[in-house]
């Protein structure tokens, strides 16, 4: 039977997380701790430079932090290599392989988990038909707009079933009109997955589009809570 204790201690739990650059000054993260439920999306909100993506990469791996813990359901994966963490990862370019076609892309992370061929194929087609990509399977990502190149990215990530999916400036690169229509779409398939995620954006409108819960940092802390 679970207990009160079990369901707080689902999801993320960053405690007292701090990164402090060779040669700098300041902390670029200064003890920030967090907490992401199981299912949610929350995101970082803050100007360039304020530690909102080192904070990110602390989470992730990329970064190792001085000092502070990152735990998740209950397991400290603080020193955890990042392919063992189970957590994903958008960047503002999407990052996608341009000699591979969009289903390709999309099976990446599943060829690399040798993920048999036919449960791998099955995977592919769910989450085109959930970014709405289906006819574009088998073109080159090359052809494909802004949006829908974003749209795949999307898609590589989810295809391993990751436990905590974080997402640097995914739509920063866009322009307006199509940054507000994706940012729905985002939510959608976020929450129509279960996907426990992190968003760190500076546009306030998209943070609010997106996440149920949005954080203000500034100079390495989280200043407030919306």
């Amino acid at each position: 039977m679970s207990t009160p204790a079990d369901a707080a201690a689902r999801g993320l739990r960053v405690t007292d997380l701090t990164v402090v650059y060779p040669g700098a000054q300041e902390p670029a993260v200064d003890s920030v701790s967090l907490a992401v439920r199981r299912g949610q999306t929350i995101a970082l909100l803050g100007p360039s430079g304020c530690g909102k993506s080192t904070l990110l990469a602390g989470i992730v791996g990329i970064t190792a932090p001085d000092s502070g813990t990152v735990a998740f359901d209950g397991e400290d994966v603080t020193h955890v290599p990042i392919h063992r963490r189970g957590f994903g990862l958008v960047f503002q370019d999407g990052q996608l392989f341009p000699h591979r076609t969009v289903a390709g892309n999309i099976a990446f992370g599943l060829e690399m988990a040798r993920v048999p061929a036919a449960e791998r194929e099955t995977r592919v087609s769910e989450l085109l038909e959930l970014v709405g990509l289906t006819k574009y399977r088998d073109q080159p990502v090359a052809n494909l707009s802004g949006g829908e190149r974003q749209r795949v990215a999307l898609a590589r990530s989810l295809a391993p079933r990751p436990r905590l999916l974080l997402l640097d400036e995914p739509l920063s690169s866009l322009d307006a009109e199509l940054r507000s229509r994706l940012a729905g779409e985002m939510r959608d398939i976020l929450a129509r997955t279960g996907t426990t995620a992190i968003l760190v954006t500076h546009d306030p409108t998209e943070a609010a589009a997106i996440a149920s819960e949005v954080h203000r940092m500034e100079a390495g802390r989280i200043l407030t809570r919306d």
